[in-house]
C-alpha cells in the first residue's frame, strides 16, 4: 500500500489542472460544463482527502498544495464571475483582499514572531463554505437549472459579510497572538 502514497498529491495536481478549463467555461458562458468541471474538482478533493486520512498518505506537499488548489479554484470562480459582470468588482476585491491579508499576515508572523502553523478558524471555514455555496448557486442559476434568482443578491451580501467578519477574526486572533508572543 505504501507505493500508492502519491495518489492524493496527483489528485490535488489534477484539481489544479482543472482550473484553466473551469475558468474558460465560465468565461465563455458554458455554465453546465463549468459545473461538471467544478464537481469533478470537488470529487478529486474528497477522494484525496479520504485517502490521505484513511491510509495516512499525508505529505508536507499535500498539506500545502491541497488548500492552495481549493483556494485557487474558488478565487478563479469569483474572478470569472466578476469579469463576466455577474458579480461586482468590489466583492471580488474583498474576497481576494481577505486572502491576501491572511497570507501577508502569516508571512509577517512567521518572519517577525515565530513559526506559523495555519489552522483555519471556525469563521474562516464558514466563510469558505458560504463562498463555495454562493458561487455554486450562481453557476447553477446561470446554467438555467432550478435555482431562485434572488441567490445572486443574497449571495453577494452573505459573502461580503462573512468575508469581512472572518478576515477581521483572523486579524484579531493572530494580532493578539503576535502581541502576546512579543511581550516581555
Amino acid at each position: 500500500m505504501h507505493r500508492w502514497r502519491w495518489i492524493p498529491n496527483a489528485l490535488t495536481f489534477l484539481r489544479i489542472l482543472l482550473i484553466a478549463p473551469f475558468a474558460g467555461a465560465l468565461l465563455i458562458g458554458d455554465y453546465r460544463r463549468a459545473l461538471l468541471i467544478f464537481f469533478l474538482a470537488a470529487g478529486t478533493d474528497a477522494v484525496d482527502g479520504f485517502l490521505a486520512r484513511h491510509f495516512n498518505w499525508r505529505s508536507r506537499l499535500g498539506a500545502i498544495a491541497d488548500p492552495l488548489a481549493d483556494k485557487a479554484l474558488l478565487i478563479t470562480a469569483y474572478l470569472m464571475l466578476t469579469l463576466t459582470a455577474v458579480l461586482p468588482v468590489w466583492l471580488f476585491l474583498l474576497v481576494l483582499g481577505r486572502d491576501l491579508l491572511i497570507v501577508v499576515g502569516a508571512l509577517a508572523y512567521h518572519y517577525k514572531v515565530g513559526r506559523y502553523d495555519m489552522e483555519p478558524s471556525i469563521p474562516g471555514k464558514i466563510n469558505t463554505f458560504i463562498q463555495i455555496l454562493v458561487a455554486l448557486a450562481i453557476i447553477v442559476l446561470l446554467a438555467d437549472l432550478p435555482m431562485q434568482p434572488w441567490v445572486v443578491d443574497a449571495g453577494i451580501i452573505l459573502v461580503a459579510v462573512s468575508t469581512v467578519f472572518s478576515g477581521g477574526h483572523y486579524l484579531f486572533v493572530w494580532g493578539l497572538r503576535a502581541w502576546r508572543a512579543t511581550r516581555p
